[in-house]
Protein backbone atom coordinates (compact mmCIF):
# COMPACT_ATOMS: atom_id res chain seq x y z
CA UNK A 1 0.00 0.00 0.00
CA UNK A 2 1.07 3.21 -0.79
CA UNK A 3 1.67 5.56 1.85
CA UNK A 4 -0.59 8.55 2.63
CA UNK A 5 0.76 11.54 1.79
CA UNK A 6 -1.16 15.03 2.69
CA UNK A 7 -1.24 17.79 0.55
CA UNK A 8 -1.53 21.84 1.88
CA UNK A 9 -4.91 21.55 0.43
CA UNK A 10 -6.18 19.28 2.79
CA UNK A 11 -4.66 20.60 5.76
CA UNK A 12 -6.82 23.29 4.90
CA UNK A 13 -9.58 21.51 4.71
CA UNK A 14 -9.17 20.47 8.03
CA UNK A 15 -8.33 23.26 9.50
CA UNK A 16 -11.96 24.90 8.50
CA UNK A 17 -12.86 22.92 11.66
CA UNK A 18 -10.63 25.56 13.67
CA UNK A 19 -11.63 27.83 12.10
CA UNK A 20 -15.19 26.98 12.54
CA UNK A 21 -15.06 26.09 16.21
CA UNK A 22 -13.48 29.66 16.66
CA UNK A 23 -16.61 31.41 14.91
CA UNK A 24 -18.70 29.17 17.20
CA UNK A 25 -16.86 30.94 20.27
CA UNK A 26 -17.90 33.97 19.11
CA UNK A 27 -20.99 33.83 17.84
CA UNK A 28 -21.78 32.01 21.52
CA UNK A 29 -19.78 34.37 23.39
CA UNK A 30 -17.81 31.80 25.27
CA UNK A 31 -14.53 34.08 24.71
CA UNK A 32 -12.14 31.36 23.45
CA UNK A 33 -11.50 31.92 20.23
CA UNK A 34 -8.82 34.21 20.33
CA UNK A 35 -6.92 31.59 22.30
CA UNK A 36 -7.96 28.83 20.42
CA UNK A 37 -6.77 30.16 16.88
CA UNK A 38 -3.58 31.38 18.64
CA UNK A 39 -2.96 27.66 19.40
CA UNK A 40 -3.48 26.48 16.28
CA UNK A 41 -1.41 29.27 14.68
CA UNK A 42 1.22 27.78 17.32
CA UNK A 43 1.08 24.32 16.50
CA UNK A 44 1.30 24.55 13.25
CA UNK A 45 4.64 26.85 13.36
CA UNK A 46 6.31 24.61 15.82
CA UNK A 47 5.05 21.35 13.78
CA UNK A 48 6.43 22.71 10.23
CA UNK A 49 9.48 23.82 11.91
CA UNK A 50 10.07 20.66 13.40
CA UNK A 51 9.69 18.68 10.75
CA UNK A 52 12.40 20.80 8.56
CA UNK A 53 14.53 20.15 11.84
CA UNK A 54 14.33 16.68 12.07
CA UNK A 55 14.55 16.16 8.20
CA UNK A 56 18.38 17.62 8.48
CA UNK A 57 19.04 15.79 11.36
CA UNK A 58 17.76 12.41 9.83
CA UNK A 59 19.60 13.36 6.83
CA UNK A 60 23.37 13.67 8.52
CA UNK A 61 22.16 10.34 10.71
CA UNK A 62 25.45 11.78 13.32
CA UNK A 63 25.70 10.47 16.87
CA UNK A 64 27.10 13.20 18.17
CA UNK A 65 24.25 15.82 16.61
CA UNK A 66 21.50 12.80 17.94
CA UNK A 67 22.99 12.93 21.54
CA UNK A 68 22.69 17.24 21.31
CA UNK A 69 19.28 16.75 20.25
CA UNK A 70 18.39 14.53 22.92
CA UNK A 71 20.21 15.85 25.33
CA UNK A 72 18.16 19.35 24.53
CA UNK A 73 15.09 17.09 25.06
CA UNK A 74 15.67 15.92 28.53
CA UNK A 75 16.46 19.34 29.64
CA UNK A 76 13.41 20.70 28.55
CA UNK A 77 11.43 17.46 30.18
CA UNK A 78 13.68 18.24 33.42
CA UNK A 79 12.90 21.99 33.98
CA UNK A 80 9.26 21.49 32.88
CA UNK A 81 8.49 18.77 35.14
CA UNK A 82 9.69 20.52 38.13
CA UNK A 83 7.86 24.22 36.46
CA UNK A 84 4.41 22.12 36.82
CA UNK A 85 4.43 21.76 40.49
CA UNK A 86 2.53 24.25 42.65
CA UNK A 87 4.87 23.55 46.03
CA UNK A 88 8.56 22.71 45.37
CA UNK A 89 11.96 22.27 47.11
CA UNK A 90 13.89 24.73 47.83
CA UNK A 91 17.04 25.75 45.59
CA UNK A 92 18.40 23.68 42.80
CA UNK A 93 17.63 20.40 44.89
CA UNK A 94 13.84 21.36 42.89
CA UNK A 95 14.64 20.58 39.72
CA UNK A 96 17.48 17.71 40.41
CA UNK A 97 14.61 15.86 42.11
CA UNK A 98 12.56 16.25 38.88
CA UNK A 99 14.80 16.30 36.34
CA UNK A 100 17.51 13.12 37.05
CA UNK A 101 14.65 9.86 37.50
CA UNK A 102 13.18 11.49 34.26
CA UNK A 103 16.31 11.48 32.43
CA UNK A 104 17.77 8.50 33.80
CA UNK A 105 14.23 6.74 33.20
CA UNK A 106 13.91 7.44 29.82
CA UNK A 107 17.82 7.13 28.58
CA UNK A 108 17.62 3.26 30.31
CA UNK A 109 14.46 2.45 27.98
CA UNK A 110 15.22 4.15 25.19
CA UNK A 111 19.10 2.44 24.59
CA UNK A 112 17.31 -0.63 25.78
CA UNK A 113 14.84 -0.25 23.23
CA UNK A 114 17.51 0.68 20.52
CA UNK A 115 20.09 -2.04 20.89
CA UNK A 116 17.23 -5.44 21.86
CA UNK A 117 14.00 -4.81 20.07
CA UNK A 118 14.89 -1.81 17.31
CA UNK A 119 17.87 -2.58 16.39
CA UNK A 120 18.98 0.36 13.59
CA UNK A 121 21.79 0.50 11.69
CA UNK A 122 23.76 2.29 13.38
CA UNK A 123 21.90 2.07 16.84
CA UNK A 124 21.99 6.05 17.28
CA UNK A 125 20.34 6.46 14.03
CA UNK A 126 18.61 9.45 14.43
CA UNK A 127 15.25 8.57 12.93
CA UNK A 128 14.84 6.07 15.37
CA UNK A 129 16.30 7.54 18.06
CA UNK A 130 15.20 11.14 18.52
CA UNK A 131 11.07 10.13 17.93
CA UNK A 132 11.05 6.70 20.44
CA UNK A 133 13.21 8.79 22.87
CA UNK A 134 10.20 12.09 22.33
CA UNK A 135 7.74 9.32 22.84
CA UNK A 136 8.93 7.84 26.10
CA UNK A 137 9.85 11.20 27.39
CA UNK A 138 6.56 12.92 27.69
CA UNK A 139 4.59 9.90 29.27
CA UNK A 140 7.89 9.77 32.04
CA UNK A 141 7.85 13.37 32.65
CA UNK A 142 4.14 13.19 32.94
CA UNK A 143 3.90 10.45 35.25
CA UNK A 144 7.16 11.61 37.68
CA UNK A 145 5.17 15.36 37.37
CA UNK A 146 2.17 13.59 38.98
CA UNK A 147 3.98 11.82 41.06
CA UNK A 148 6.17 14.21 42.24
CA UNK A 149 3.14 17.11 42.75
CA UNK A 150 0.92 14.51 44.91
CA UNK A 151 4.06 13.94 47.59
CA UNK A 152 4.55 18.17 47.81
CA UNK A 153 0.51 18.46 47.90
CA UNK A 154 -0.40 16.56 50.82
CA UNK A 155 2.50 16.59 53.14
CA UNK A 156 1.87 19.75 54.90
CA UNK A 157 -1.59 17.93 54.98
CA UNK A 158 -0.55 15.11 56.72
CA UNK A 159 2.21 16.35 58.69
CA UNK A 160 0.58 15.85 62.21
CA UNK A 161 0.34 11.77 61.43
CA UNK A 162 3.84 11.56 59.64
CA UNK A 163 5.44 13.46 62.62
CA UNK A 164 3.73 10.83 65.40
CA UNK A 165 4.86 7.59 63.45
CA UNK A 166 8.64 9.18 63.21
CA UNK A 167 7.82 10.01 67.05
CA UNK A 168 7.28 6.54 68.13
CA UNK A 169 10.32 5.03 66.32
CA UNK A 170 9.27 4.72 62.84
CA UNK A 171 11.72 5.45 60.32
CA UNK A 172 11.26 7.86 57.26
CA UNK A 173 10.16 5.72 54.41
CA UNK A 174 7.97 3.79 57.04
CA UNK A 175 6.46 7.38 57.80
CA UNK A 176 5.94 8.23 54.41
CA UNK A 177 4.63 4.66 52.94
CA UNK A 178 0.86 5.80 52.61
CA UNK A 179 2.18 8.70 50.69
CA UNK A 180 4.77 6.80 48.65
CA UNK A 181 1.81 4.35 47.40
CA UNK A 182 -0.78 6.85 46.84
CA UNK A 183 1.49 9.51 44.61
CA UNK A 184 2.96 5.66 42.80
CA UNK A 185 -0.72 5.46 42.19
CA UNK A 186 -1.55 8.55 41.15
CA UNK A 187 1.38 9.15 38.84
CA UNK A 188 1.06 5.48 36.71
CA UNK A 189 -2.90 5.85 36.77
CA UNK A 190 -3.22 7.42 33.39
CA UNK A 191 -0.79 5.33 32.00
CA UNK A 192 -2.51 2.20 33.11
CA UNK A 193 -5.90 3.38 31.83
CA UNK A 194 -4.47 3.68 28.55
CA UNK A 195 -2.89 0.22 29.20
CA UNK A 196 -6.37 -1.45 29.54
CA UNK A 197 -8.04 1.04 26.85
CA UNK A 198 -5.72 0.47 24.15
CA UNK A 199 -7.26 -1.42 21.55
CA UNK A 200 -11.03 -1.82 22.70
CA UNK A 201 -11.95 1.93 23.44
CA UNK A 202 -8.87 4.10 21.47
CA UNK A 203 -6.82 3.15 18.65
CA UNK A 204 -3.11 4.31 20.32
CA UNK A 205 -2.01 6.74 18.16
CA UNK A 206 1.45 5.32 16.72
CA UNK A 207 -0.30 2.14 15.57
CA UNK A 208 -3.22 4.88 13.68
CA UNK A 209 0.17 6.42 11.97
CA UNK A 210 1.29 3.55 10.85
CA UNK A 211 -1.90 1.86 9.19
CA UNK A 212 -2.42 5.64 8.17
CA UNK A 213 1.18 4.82 7.05
CA UNK A 214 0.55 1.61 4.91
CA UNK A 215 1.89 -0.94 7.31
CA UNK A 216 0.09 -4.31 7.92
CA UNK A 217 -2.32 -3.55 10.95
CA UNK A 218 -1.04 -6.72 12.78
CA UNK A 219 2.23 -5.28 12.53
CA UNK A 220 1.43 -2.15 13.54
CA UNK A 221 0.36 -3.43 16.56
CA UNK A 222 3.23 -5.18 17.82
CA UNK A 223 5.26 -1.69 17.51
CA UNK A 224 2.44 -0.16 19.66
CA UNK A 225 2.35 -2.91 22.08
CA UNK A 226 6.42 -2.72 22.15
CA UNK A 227 5.89 0.69 22.98
CA UNK A 228 3.36 0.50 25.53
CA UNK A 229 5.46 -1.77 27.09
CA UNK A 230 8.14 0.77 27.24
CA UNK A 231 6.18 3.33 28.54
CA UNK A 232 4.90 1.85 31.64
CA UNK A 233 8.30 0.44 32.39
CA UNK A 234 9.50 3.75 32.00
CA UNK A 235 7.00 5.37 34.05
CA UNK A 236 7.23 3.64 36.89
CA UNK A 237 11.02 3.84 37.12
CA UNK A 238 10.82 8.13 37.05
CA UNK A 239 7.91 7.77 39.25
CA UNK A 240 9.53 5.86 41.64
CA UNK A 241 12.96 7.47 41.61
CA UNK A 242 11.19 10.77 41.81
CA UNK A 243 8.53 9.85 44.87
CA UNK A 244 11.63 8.38 46.62
CA UNK A 245 13.94 11.33 45.85
CA UNK A 246 11.00 14.02 47.12
CA UNK A 247 10.44 11.83 50.44
CA UNK A 248 14.31 11.71 50.76
CA UNK A 249 14.57 15.35 50.47
CA UNK A 250 11.76 16.31 52.85
CA UNK A 251 13.23 14.32 55.60
CA UNK A 252 16.76 13.61 56.87
CA UNK A 253 18.67 10.76 58.08
CA UNK A 254 17.95 11.25 61.43
CA UNK A 255 14.11 10.78 60.70
CA UNK A 256 13.01 13.87 61.08
CA UNK A 257 10.66 15.56 58.90
CA UNK A 258 11.80 18.60 57.00
CA UNK A 259 9.58 21.01 55.70
CA UNK A 260 11.54 23.82 55.66
CA UNK A 261 12.88 22.42 52.44
CA UNK A 262 9.17 22.80 50.78
CA UNK A 263 8.27 26.35 49.69
CA UNK A 264 5.38 27.49 47.24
Amino acid sequence: MTPVVLTTTELITTALLVLGSAALSLLLALGIQRQLLIAAVRMVLQLLIVGLFLRQIFALSSLWLTAAVVALMLAAAAIETGARQEKRLVGFWHYVVSGAPVCMATLSVALLALTTALQPTPWYDARHAIPLTGIILGTVMNSASVGLNHVFATVSRERNAIEAQLALGADRFSAFRDIIRRAVRAGLLPLMNQMAAAGIITMPGIMTGQVLAGMDPLAAAKYQILLMFLLAGGGFLATIGAVYLAVSRLSDERDRLRLDRLRK
